[in-house]
Order: C-alpha cells, then sequence, then structure tokens
C-alpha cells in the first residue's frame, strides 16, 4: 500500500521563492499535506505566508532559526496530521516540474531505501548525490586553491554511475529530498546542533550506520535557484564561517576525528579564510 505524501517547506526571509513554490504545488493531489515553516523571519514572510492556510496547508513559525530545527518542527506537524507517511523536504527557491515527479521518486522508498533525491539542476549544472567523506578529506577540502581538486576526486561519483534510471549514493543534496517517516522517527529526526550546512552528511551516516540506503531518481530532475535565500541574508565570510562550524561538529561527533585531525581542520581553515578574505578585499 502506497504511502502518504507531503511535504515540508523551510522558508527565512523569502516570501516571494515559498510562495510560487507554494503556487507550483498547491493543486498536486498526490500531496496529502503542505506545511511551511517559517524559521523566525526577520521581514513580514510569517504573517504573507499565512494567507496560504487551509485544511490542507500548514504554516507555522519556529523561533529556532536552524535548519535542521525547521525540518523537525515540519515533519512532526506532518506525521501528527497524517500519520506515517513519505515526506518531501524543500528549500524555498526550487521549482518542481510536474506531480508526476513526486511520485516516481516516492516510488524508490521501500523497506531498503530511506530517503531519496532527484537530479537537481542549479543554473545548468547538475547537482547529484555524493560520497560521505573522511576527516581526513574534509581536512583537505579546507586547503585554498586546492579544495576543488580534491572535492572532485573524493566526493564526486562518475558520470557513468548515472547511466541507469536509479543511483545509489551516500549522500543525497539537501535542497530538495524525500524520506521515509518511519525511519525519520526511530532515528531522532535531524541533528539540530548545526545551524546551516551539513545536515545532508549527517543523515547520511545515519542511514549508512542503519545498513539502510540512499538513492538518486535519475529520471526526475528539479530546479534549484542555488542559494538565492541564503545568499540575501548571510554574507560570503560569514556563510563560510557556518559552514565550517558545521564541518568540525560533522567530523568530531560522527567521523570521530582525533585531536590532531581537529587542530588540522581549524589551521586549514584559517588560512583558507584568509584566502577568502583577501580576495573579498581585491573585489571591492
Amino acid at each position: 500500500m502506497q504511502k502518504n505524501l507531503g511535504i515540508v517547506i523551510v522558508n527565512y526571509n523569502d516570501y516571494e521563492m515559498t510562495s510560487r513554490l507554494i503556487n507550483n504545488i498547491i493543486d498536486y493531489n498526490c500531496l496529502k499535506h503542505i506545511v511551511i515553516v517559517d524559521n523566525n523571519s526577520t521581514d513580514n514572510s510569517f504573517e504573507k505566508l499565512k494567507e496560504f492556510e487551509s485544511n490542507r496547508i500548514t504554516i507555522i513559525k519556529n523561533s529556532n532559526r536552524h535548519y535542521a530545527s525547521g525540518l523537525n518542527v515540519g515533519a512532526k506537524c506532518l506525521i501528527k496530521k497524517v500519520g506515517e507517511c513519505n515526506i518531501f523536504f524543500s528549500n524555498s527557491d526550487v521549482i518542481i516540474k510536474g506531480e508526476e515527479d513526486l511520485k516516481k521518486l516516492s516510488s524508490n522508498i521501500n523497506s531498503d531505501v530511506v530517503i531519496v533525491g532527484p537530479t537537481i539542476n542549479e543554473n545548468g549544472k547538475l547537482n547529484r548525490g555524493w560520497k560521505l567523506p573522511t576527516t581526513n578529506q574534509e581536512i583537505l577540502f579546507n586547503i585554498p586553491l586546492l579544495s576543488r581538486y580534491f572535492k572532485k576526486k573524493y566526493l564526486l561519483y562518475g558520470e557513468e554511475v548515472y547511466k541507469d534510471n536509479k543511483t545509489y549514493v551516500d549522500v543525497v543534496s539537501g535542497c530538495f529530498f524525500l524520506v521515509d517517516s518511519k525511519f525519520l522517527v526511530e532515528n531522532d529526526y535531524f541533528d539540530e546542533n548545526t545551524f546551516l550546512y551539513y545536515e545532508e552528511q549527517i543523515f547520511a551516516t545515519k542511514v549508512k550506520e542503519k545498513g539502510k540506503k540512499a538513492l538518486i531518481d535519475n529520471r526526475v530532475e528539479i530546479i534549484h535557484d542555488h542559494s538565492v535565500s541564503i545568499d540575501k541574508s548571510v554574507k560570503r565570510i560569514n556563510k563560510h564561517k557556518i559552514l565550517k562550524e558545521s564541518q568540525r561538529y560533522f567530523a568530531k561527533q560522527y567521523l570521530k576525528a582525533n585531536q590532531l585531525q581537529m587542530t588540522l581542520l581549524y589551521i586549514t581553515d584559517y588560512f583558507y579564510r584568509l584566502v577568502l578574505y583577501i580576495r573579498c578585499l581585491i573585489r571591492r
């Protein structure tokens, strides 16, 4: 029997994109319920979004701005509304091409596969899954000027693995994905100890530890206006600081990094941030 489908959308100071997405999916009959979580926006997003509220759409104001907290608040609300279900989690700045795509993604959930992602189109660049890194690889990702090279070498799968309709991966993109609510509940939802970033790697670690699988459905493509909402509210250097704080938390708590590795993460990040700062000064 097919489980109910619902969607959780997290908004922060981005009413325009969120309302676009709501209008995009409002007529999708496959969605039993839609939950919009406003993560304590500093503009009037919440008040505007309340206008969408109905017996099928719930708008929640979350006082905690941590992204994972928004996901959890929305998931708990959705499960309370419709029971055990498959939950889509979405950034506000995505475009879904059609209802059938959601049905295709949901058809992949089974006793082994608990998280599914589509191909993500970000300004013409295709973002699919990636591999779980080691701590030493995370250190390499912090090396100035060589970060992209090491990420391509150690994180990305080759294009050949995406030739079939479906591809098993370690990690799926956090901007739009589907999760089995039963697995989510049994594994304490999303870890709320990061403000932003690394939610995907942390959850993928839980999936792997439980012997479950993540999958990309290559038949489905979602459009993502990459980092539109984030860039509106967070400056580049501050974004980097948040990213690396999450990196260190992931390394310590989930990769079990030792003291030397943690020190190297700090040192390499210091030099990376110095290069980033110099670049920002040059561009002024």
